[in-house]
């Protein structure tokens, strides 16, 4: 609605309003024109601080800042790019008379303005009031308009009932486009790699082979649906990086495709304080795009074999599970569910470096948060939530409870629920952690897959024998556990077996139990771990910490979020991270 308002001033008008080309330079239009945000919601910004000063002995507790001052902090220097400047929106009444001349409706016309550009969103008027405001009644034909909104019950209204899916090869829930639009090559188009099989889903390359115009295949790092992972030697600038090929499949094509469009809104993080993989950009070869990535050394799954799955001490732990908290965190910031945590998609960056750097990889099943939807299977099955199996609603928390399973690998070098099946997966889980409560299971898509509903019993659901599942299905539950734990308890006595008693592992049992709460609304969540962190490292590490997720004047970006989220906290979220007195902090 704030869009629409902007849209219809320049239609008014001729011009922009707020023809800003920075967020700076908007804010100081809009402070100049309709007054500063008041500061209940200006406490809540992520991103106040970057503007603002806060002044707590001031009436007005934040004060926007200089143009001298943003560009000391950031070196943007300000500019002034309206055409037309308002003391206030009254004053667009006037703008218009001399512009246009006395016009019916006018005064209805910026009223209208006004409440479509209230600062406060609460506020701003809703698309329903907008088709009953007056000014549409000043002017408009007398024949029936568009929508009765008054008249209509639901027979008039055109709801589309095609079921959508993530994985759907119909059609995606999202329109994934970007400024950069990759246009694929008609059938039968020459192949620019001479090397390469003329059959599309055919990946003959080998050592040599050139990918696009200058990337020369070096190694292979990996391979799976998608296509495979090459390392590549850039002959432009003699730099080593890693290309994840994609196949010319259409399905595949239509993922990568996704996948670009995640990539693209990862570009406002900063991949080393973020702890994501650096992508440079795609290019096209022949038919297949190919993604083009920061090298880094080797993944967790290759770190702990490396360590005869012995898993590894706490204080290695630590800043492997802050920085992958740290990861998601910012994930979060800009709306994104990587929906596939494991250890094969986290990697180290060097494996010599004391302490270890890690990096998120593969968002070829990431998504928007907002376009997730319950029954839609996303992940790997041994690291899946549980209501992504039961086919509930779900949210960010599916990579939290991912971590969870991920931190646990990490600390005994086994995974914890390691089914081939959903059904096994969902057995290790309810003889681990108990079975998931009624009210739960009565939402699920998939309950009754795998639970017998008895009405008459005090709990309503019952899990199927191996003996059921199987007569139904066909499909033979396999014990493929390493470890089996009758509660998430027992992890301590297991980890004091396997690696002797050490200074943290109670604080770290848990941790894997806010980690891997059954109820999605009751797991820890990556703002309180890192709020948490705010508090137990010292003062002058907060900052690279926490880092700031976007590359412009970030470096206090999260102070006043931190600050507000700890004091929401409930006590029991405390502490997660083992209390990192007597550690280097600074990851």
């Amino acid at each position: 609605m704030w869009s629409l308002g902007l849209v219809a001033v320049e239609l008014a008008t001729g011009v922009p309003l707020y023809p800003g080309e920075d967020d700076y330079d908007v804010l100081k239009f809009i402070i100049e024109t309709q007054g500063q945000l008041p500061d209940h919601l200006l406490e809540s910004g992520l991103y106040t601080d970057c503007y603002f000063i806060e002044d707590k002995y001031n009436e007005q507790r934040w004060t926007f800042k200089t143009q001298e001052q943003f560009q000391d902090e950031t070196e943007y220097q300000s500019k002034e790019t309206r055409s037309i400047k308002l003391k206030c929106l009254d004053d667009l009444e006037q703008l218009l008379e001399v512009r246009r001349g006395p016009e019916n409706g006018q005064p209805l016309f910026v009223r209208l303005i006004k409440q479509m550009l209230a600062l406060d969103a609460n506020q701003r008027i809703t698309p329903s009031e907008v088709l009953k405001h007056p000014f549409f009644d000043t002017g408009l034909s007398k024949r029936a308009p568009c929508l009765d909104i008054n008249s209509t019950g639901g027979e008039n209204l055109v709801l589309s009932q095609q079921p959508s899916s993530w994985n759907s090869h119909e059609s995606q829930k999202f329109n994934c486009s970007f400024q950069n639009s990759v246009e694929f090559p008609q059938k039968g188009q020459v192949n620019t790699s001479a090397n390469l099989s003329s059959s599309e889903d055919d990946l003959e390359i080998t050592e040599g082979t050139i990918l696009g115009d200058h990337h020369v295949v070096e190694a292979f790092l990996g391979e799976g649906g998608f296509g495979l992972v090459t390392r590549c030697r850039d002959t432009k600038n003699n730099q080593t990086v890693a290309i994840k090929v994609n196949k010319s499949d259409p399905e595949i094509l239509q993922q990568a495709k996704l996948e670009i469009f995640i990539l693209e809104q990862l570009r406002r993080l900063d991949p080393d304080r973020c702890n994501i993989v650096e992508w440079n950009g795609y290019f096209l070869d022949g038919e297949r795009i190919c993604l083009n990535f920061e090298l880094l050394d080797q993944s967790l799954w290759d770190y702990i074999r490396d360590r005869n799955n012995q898993g590894l001490p706490i204080r290695e732990l630590r800043p492997i599970l802050h920085q992958l908290a740290n990861a998601l965190f910012h994930l979060g910031s800009v709306g994104i569910v990587h929906a596939d945590l494991k250890p094969g998609n986290i990697m180290v960056v060097n494996r010599h470096e004391s302490p270890i750097k890690v990096k998120l990889i593969d968002f070829g099943l990431a998504c928007p948060a907002s376009a997730l939807i319950p029954g839609d299977r996303v992940g790997t099955v041994g690291y899946c939530a549980p209501e992504v199996m039961l086919g509930l609603p779900y949210h960010e928390a599916i990579d939290m409870w991912s971590l969870g399973l991920v931190a646990v690998e990490l600390a005994t070098g086994l995974p914890l629920y390691p089914g081939e099946d959903y059904y096994d997966v969902l057995k290790f889980i309810i003889e681990t952690q108990g079975q998931p409560p009624d009210h739960l299971l009565e939402s699920g898509l998939y309950t009754d897959w795998y639970f017998i509903e008895d009405n008459f019993n005090e709990q309503r659901w019952t899990f199927k024998t191996q003996e059921q599942f199987q007569y139904e299905t066909g499909y033979q539950s396999k014990e493929t556990r390493y470890i089996k734990l009758k509660c998430l308890d027992h992890l301590e006595r297991l980890l004091k077996v396997r690696r002797g008693p050490e200074n943290g592992q109670p604080l770290f049992v848990r941790l894997i139990k806010e980690m891997l709460a059954l109820r999605a609304n009751q797991r820890i969540t990556p703002s309180e771990a890192v709020a948490h962190w705010r508090h137990v490292l010292p003062k002058d590490t907060t900052t690279e910490t926490v880092g700031a997720g976007a590359q412009t004047g970030t470096i206090a970006l999260y102070t006043h979020i931190l600050y507000s989220t700890s004091q929401c906290l409930h006590t029991s979220s405390f502490p997660y991270f083992f209390m990192l007195t007597g550690t280097n902090a600074c990851y």
